[in-house]
Protein backbone atom coordinates (compact mmCIF):
# COMPACT_ATOMS: atom_id res chain seq x y z
CA UNK A 1 0.00 0.00 0.00
CA UNK A 2 1.54 3.75 -0.64
CA UNK A 3 2.36 5.53 2.00
CA UNK A 4 3.53 9.28 1.67
CA UNK A 5 6.04 11.19 4.13
CA UNK A 6 3.16 12.51 5.84
CA UNK A 7 -0.18 12.10 6.68
CA UNK A 8 -2.42 15.53 7.39
CA UNK A 9 -6.16 15.21 8.69
CA UNK A 10 -8.13 18.10 9.64
CA UNK A 11 -10.99 19.03 11.21
CA UNK A 12 -13.37 21.79 12.46
CA UNK A 13 -15.46 23.08 15.83
CA UNK A 14 -18.86 23.07 16.08
CA UNK A 15 -21.33 25.45 17.62
CA UNK A 16 -25.01 24.34 19.06
CA UNK A 17 -26.76 27.48 17.70
CA UNK A 18 -29.90 26.75 18.92
CA UNK A 19 -31.99 24.23 20.83
CA UNK A 20 -29.45 22.82 23.30
CA UNK A 21 -31.13 21.09 25.89
CA UNK A 22 -34.68 21.09 24.26
CA UNK A 23 -33.31 18.45 21.70
CA UNK A 24 -32.96 15.96 24.25
CA UNK A 25 -36.79 16.00 24.64
CA UNK A 26 -37.42 15.77 20.62
CA UNK A 27 -37.60 19.27 19.67
CA UNK A 28 -35.28 20.37 16.85
CA UNK A 29 -31.28 22.11 17.45
CA UNK A 30 -29.08 23.82 14.70
CA UNK A 31 -25.75 23.57 14.50
CA UNK A 32 -23.27 24.85 12.67
CA UNK A 33 -19.77 24.01 12.07
CA UNK A 34 -17.44 26.41 12.82
CA UNK A 35 -13.85 26.92 11.16
CA UNK A 36 -12.15 29.73 13.69
CA UNK A 37 -11.11 26.32 16.07
CA UNK A 38 -9.67 23.33 14.22
CA UNK A 39 -7.72 20.24 14.65
CA UNK A 40 -4.52 19.27 12.57
CA UNK A 41 -3.01 15.91 12.72
CA UNK A 42 -0.16 15.15 11.40
CA UNK A 43 1.08 11.22 10.87
CA UNK A 44 4.49 9.88 10.06
CA UNK A 45 6.09 6.61 9.76
CA UNK A 46 8.01 5.92 13.17
CA UNK A 47 10.65 3.56 14.34
CA UNK A 48 10.08 1.39 17.49
CA UNK A 49 6.14 1.65 19.05
CA UNK A 50 3.30 3.96 17.70
CA UNK A 51 3.83 7.24 19.66
CA UNK A 52 1.45 10.66 20.50
CA UNK A 53 1.84 13.82 20.86
CA UNK A 54 -1.06 16.01 21.96
CA UNK A 55 -2.20 18.41 24.62
CA UNK A 56 -3.15 16.23 27.25
CA UNK A 57 -0.52 13.10 26.12
CA UNK A 58 2.91 12.96 24.73
CA UNK A 59 4.40 9.64 25.08
CA UNK A 60 3.65 5.82 23.40
CA UNK A 61 0.01 5.07 22.40
CA UNK A 62 -0.05 1.53 24.45
CA UNK A 63 0.98 3.77 27.79
CA UNK A 64 -2.08 6.28 27.10
CA UNK A 65 -4.40 7.07 29.94
CA UNK A 66 -7.77 5.51 30.30
CA UNK A 67 -9.32 9.09 29.39
CA UNK A 68 -7.81 8.89 26.24
CA UNK A 69 -9.06 5.37 25.18
CA UNK A 70 -11.44 6.40 22.27
CA UNK A 71 -8.26 8.09 20.76
CA UNK A 72 -6.46 4.91 20.45
CA UNK A 73 -9.92 3.12 19.36
CA UNK A 74 -9.82 5.47 16.11
CA UNK A 75 -6.33 4.80 15.65
CA UNK A 76 -6.18 0.88 15.74
CA UNK A 77 -9.93 0.69 13.66
CA UNK A 78 -8.30 2.79 11.04
CA UNK A 79 -5.37 0.97 10.72
CA UNK A 80 -7.31 -2.48 10.67
CA UNK A 81 -9.44 -1.21 8.25
CA UNK A 82 -6.46 -0.66 6.02
CA UNK A 83 -4.74 -3.39 6.96
CA UNK A 84 -2.12 -1.84 8.41
CA UNK A 85 0.39 -2.76 11.86
CA UNK A 86 3.27 -0.70 11.56
CA UNK A 87 4.48 1.93 14.15
CA UNK A 88 3.62 5.78 13.77
CA UNK A 89 4.51 9.32 14.93
CA UNK A 90 1.15 10.68 14.96
CA UNK A 91 1.01 14.41 16.32
CA UNK A 92 -2.72 16.46 17.22
CA UNK A 93 -2.47 19.73 17.24
CA UNK A 94 -5.90 21.37 18.65
CA UNK A 95 -7.45 25.16 18.96
CA UNK A 96 -10.46 23.85 19.66
CA UNK A 97 -11.21 24.17 23.97
CA UNK A 98 -11.99 20.91 25.88
CA UNK A 99 -14.72 20.09 27.57
CA UNK A 100 -16.86 23.15 26.13
CA UNK A 101 -19.31 21.61 23.82
CA UNK A 102 -17.87 22.65 20.53
CA UNK A 103 -16.84 19.04 19.69
CA UNK A 104 -13.20 18.32 20.66
CA UNK A 105 -12.91 14.78 21.06
CA UNK A 106 -15.08 14.11 17.86
CA UNK A 107 -12.79 16.62 15.87
CA UNK A 108 -9.95 14.81 16.96
CA UNK A 109 -11.24 11.38 16.13
CA UNK A 110 -12.18 12.72 13.11
CA UNK A 111 -8.60 14.71 12.15
CA UNK A 112 -6.71 11.72 13.35
CA UNK A 113 -8.44 8.97 11.03
CA UNK A 114 -8.44 11.70 8.17
CA UNK A 115 -4.61 12.02 8.55
CA UNK A 116 -4.27 8.15 8.49
CA UNK A 117 -6.21 7.42 5.80
CA UNK A 118 -3.68 10.05 3.89
CA UNK A 119 -0.80 8.75 4.97
CA UNK A 120 -1.27 5.35 3.23
CA UNK A 121 -2.84 7.76 0.37
CA UNK A 122 -6.49 5.78 0.49
CA UNK A 123 -9.77 6.83 0.08
CA UNK A 124 -11.96 7.97 2.72
CA UNK A 125 -15.73 8.52 2.46
CA UNK A 126 -17.37 10.37 4.64
CA UNK A 127 -19.42 7.70 5.21
CA UNK A 128 -17.16 5.33 6.18
CA UNK A 129 -15.07 8.21 8.79
CA UNK A 130 -18.76 8.79 10.54
CA UNK A 131 -18.53 4.67 11.51
CA UNK A 132 -14.70 5.14 12.42
CA UNK A 133 -15.85 8.18 14.59
CA UNK A 134 -18.81 6.82 15.80
CA UNK A 135 -16.55 3.88 17.27
CA UNK A 136 -14.74 6.74 19.34
CA UNK A 137 -17.54 8.69 20.21
CA UNK A 138 -18.97 5.48 22.11
CA UNK A 139 -16.35 5.31 24.11
CA UNK A 140 -15.91 9.01 24.83
CA UNK A 141 -19.65 9.65 25.34
CA UNK A 142 -21.35 5.95 25.83
CA UNK A 143 -24.71 7.21 23.51
CA UNK A 144 -23.69 9.73 20.79
CA UNK A 145 -26.15 11.38 19.01
CA UNK A 146 -23.77 11.65 15.94
CA UNK A 147 -24.47 15.29 15.44
CA UNK A 148 -20.60 16.16 16.56
CA UNK A 149 -18.89 13.92 14.17
CA UNK A 150 -21.06 15.18 11.33
CA UNK A 151 -20.69 18.89 12.23
CA UNK A 152 -16.73 18.38 12.90
CA UNK A 153 -16.47 16.66 9.36
CA UNK A 154 -18.82 19.34 7.02
CA UNK A 155 -19.04 22.58 6.45
CA UNK A 156 -22.70 22.55 6.33
CA UNK A 157 -25.07 23.79 8.79
CA UNK A 158 -27.34 20.88 9.84
CA UNK A 159 -31.22 20.66 11.62
CA UNK A 160 -31.64 18.10 13.69
CA UNK A 161 -34.62 16.47 15.60
CA UNK A 162 -33.03 13.26 17.74
CA UNK A 163 -33.81 10.03 15.99
CA UNK A 164 -34.75 11.55 12.73
CA UNK A 165 -32.50 12.21 9.99
CA UNK A 166 -30.31 15.36 10.32
CA UNK A 167 -30.96 18.00 7.37
CA UNK A 168 -28.80 20.42 6.01
CA UNK A 169 -29.40 23.82 5.99
CA UNK A 170 -28.47 26.41 3.39
CA UNK A 171 -26.23 28.91 4.66
CA UNK A 172 -26.75 32.26 3.50
CA UNK A 173 -26.48 34.94 6.49
CA UNK A 174 -24.69 37.46 6.26
CA UNK A 175 -23.21 38.10 9.92
CA UNK A 176 -20.38 37.32 12.12
CA UNK A 177 -20.75 34.81 14.84
CA UNK A 178 -18.31 35.76 18.16
CA UNK A 179 -17.75 33.09 20.28
CA UNK A 180 -16.86 33.52 24.05
CA UNK A 181 -14.91 31.10 26.13
CA UNK A 182 -16.13 31.53 30.30
CA UNK A 183 -12.88 29.47 31.08
CA UNK A 184 -14.72 27.09 33.25
CA UNK A 185 -15.94 23.59 31.87
CA UNK A 186 -19.34 23.33 30.84
CA UNK A 187 -21.25 21.34 33.28
CA UNK A 188 -23.63 18.79 30.90
CA UNK A 189 -24.52 16.00 32.85
CA UNK A 190 -25.41 18.39 35.43
CA UNK A 191 -27.45 20.94 33.82
CA UNK A 192 -29.65 17.96 32.16
CA UNK A 193 -30.45 16.07 35.14
CA UNK A 194 -31.67 19.41 36.60
CA UNK A 195 -34.16 20.00 33.75
CA UNK A 196 -35.01 16.45 33.78
CA UNK A 197 -35.97 16.98 37.53
CA UNK A 198 -38.02 20.31 36.76
CA UNK A 199 -39.60 18.52 34.02
CA UNK A 200 -41.22 15.82 36.50
CA UNK A 201 -41.53 17.99 39.13
CA UNK A 202 -44.93 19.87 40.15
CA UNK A 203 -44.65 22.88 37.65
CA UNK A 204 -44.10 20.34 34.66
CA UNK A 205 -46.26 22.35 32.71
CA UNK A 206 -44.95 25.67 32.89
CA UNK A 207 -41.20 23.76 32.40
CA UNK A 208 -42.66 21.79 29.49
CA UNK A 209 -43.68 25.09 28.10
CA UNK A 210 -40.22 26.23 27.89
CA UNK A 211 -39.05 23.31 26.61
CA UNK A 212 -41.41 23.38 23.76
CA UNK A 213 -40.66 27.36 22.87
CA UNK A 214 -37.06 26.94 22.76
CA UNK A 215 -38.00 23.86 20.17
CA UNK A 216 -39.62 26.27 18.05
CA UNK A 217 -37.13 29.23 18.42
CA UNK A 218 -35.05 26.82 16.52
CA UNK A 219 -37.14 25.76 13.98
CA UNK A 220 -37.68 29.51 12.92
CA UNK A 221 -33.74 30.16 13.15
CA UNK A 222 -33.47 27.59 10.40
CA UNK A 223 -35.37 29.72 7.86
CA UNK A 224 -33.57 32.77 9.50
CA UNK A 225 -29.98 31.09 8.38
CA UNK A 226 -31.21 30.22 4.72
CA UNK A 227 -33.11 33.60 4.18
CA UNK A 228 -30.38 36.03 5.71
CA UNK A 229 -32.23 37.07 8.77
CA UNK A 230 -29.82 38.31 11.29
CA UNK A 231 -31.95 40.84 12.98
CA UNK A 232 -34.53 37.97 13.58
CA UNK A 233 -32.03 35.18 14.79
CA UNK A 234 -30.33 38.14 17.12
CA UNK A 235 -34.04 38.35 18.98
CA UNK A 236 -34.63 34.79 18.94
CA UNK A 237 -31.02 33.96 20.54
CA UNK A 238 -31.90 36.22 22.99
CA UNK A 239 -35.51 34.72 23.81
CA UNK A 240 -33.55 31.29 23.94
CA UNK A 241 -31.21 32.80 26.43
CA UNK A 242 -34.00 33.86 28.89
CA UNK A 243 -35.50 30.58 28.39
CA UNK A 244 -32.18 28.66 29.44
CA UNK A 245 -31.77 30.85 32.36
CA UNK A 246 -35.33 29.82 33.18
CA UNK A 247 -34.51 26.65 33.16
CA UNK A 248 -31.51 27.35 35.59
CA UNK A 249 -28.69 26.23 33.21
CA UNK A 250 -26.96 29.55 32.21
CA UNK A 251 -24.21 30.82 35.02
CA UNK A 252 -23.09 33.64 36.39
CA UNK A 253 -20.23 34.27 34.05
CA UNK A 254 -22.12 33.04 30.89
CA UNK A 255 -24.97 35.98 31.96
CA UNK A 256 -21.77 38.48 32.42
CA UNK A 257 -21.01 37.78 29.08
CA UNK A 258 -23.99 37.73 27.55
CA UNK A 259 -24.93 41.50 28.73
CA UNK A 260 -21.63 43.13 27.78
CA UNK A 261 -22.23 41.87 24.26
CA UNK A 262 -25.99 42.87 24.36
CA UNK A 263 -24.68 46.35 25.90
CA UNK A 264 -21.75 46.60 22.89
CA UNK A 265 -24.44 46.45 19.69
CA UNK A 266 -24.34 42.58 19.22
CA UNK A 267 -27.43 41.49 17.56
CA UNK A 268 -28.10 38.54 19.86
CA UNK A 269 -26.50 36.43 22.92
CA UNK A 270 -26.93 33.47 24.55
CA UNK A 271 -25.18 30.32 26.10
CA UNK A 272 -23.98 27.14 23.72
CA UNK A 273 -23.82 23.94 24.64
CA UNK A 274 -25.13 21.96 28.15
CA UNK A 275 -24.74 25.33 30.23
CA UNK A 276 -23.65 26.72 33.78
CA UNK A 277 -20.05 27.38 31.71
CA UNK A 278 -18.73 26.61 28.63
CA UNK A 279 -19.22 29.29 25.86
CA UNK A 280 -21.36 32.01 24.79
CA UNK A 281 -21.93 33.04 21.66
CA UNK A 282 -23.10 36.59 20.28
CA UNK A 283 -24.35 37.70 16.64
CA UNK A 284 -22.62 40.97 15.34
CA UNK A 285 -24.03 42.97 12.53
CA UNK A 286 -20.23 42.29 10.28
CA UNK A 287 -16.91 42.08 11.13
CA UNK A 288 -15.77 45.41 12.65
CA UNK A 289 -19.01 45.46 15.32
CA UNK A 290 -17.24 41.94 15.88
CA UNK A 291 -14.27 42.47 16.87
CA UNK A 292 -15.69 45.19 19.10
CA UNK A 293 -17.71 42.66 21.08
CA UNK A 294 -14.59 40.26 21.03
CA UNK A 295 -12.26 42.69 22.91
CA UNK A 296 -15.39 43.71 25.36
CA UNK A 297 -16.19 40.23 26.05
CA UNK A 298 -12.60 39.86 26.87
CA UNK A 299 -12.53 42.69 29.54
CA UNK A 300 -15.60 41.39 30.78
CA UNK A 301 -13.68 38.18 31.65
CA UNK A 302 -13.92 36.15 28.26
CA UNK A 303 -10.45 33.44 28.26
CA UNK A 304 -10.54 33.36 24.72
CA UNK A 305 -12.88 34.52 21.68
CA UNK A 306 -13.24 33.47 18.39
CA UNK A 307 -14.90 35.06 15.43
CA UNK A 308 -16.76 32.98 12.18
CA UNK A 309 -17.91 35.60 9.21
CA UNK A 310 -20.72 33.59 8.10
CA UNK A 311 -21.79 33.46 4.37
CA UNK A 312 -24.84 35.85 3.24
CA UNK A 313 -25.56 36.83 -0.29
Amino acid sequence: MLMSTQGIGYANGKIILMGEHSVVYGEPSVAIPFPATQIKTTVQAAEGETTIECLFYKGLLNDMPELLESLKAVIQVSLDRLGQNESLSINIDSTIPAERGMGSSAAVAVATTRGIYDFYKQALSHEELLEIVDISEKIAHGNPSGLDALMTSSSTPYYYIKGQPVTPIELRLAAVLVVADTGKTGQTKEAVASIGEKIRGKNKALYQRKITELGRLAKDSKDYLSHNQPEQLGLAMNQAQNLLSELGVSSLELDALVVSALSHNALGAKLTGGGRGGCMIALARNLNEAQEIATALEEAGAKATWLYEMSGD
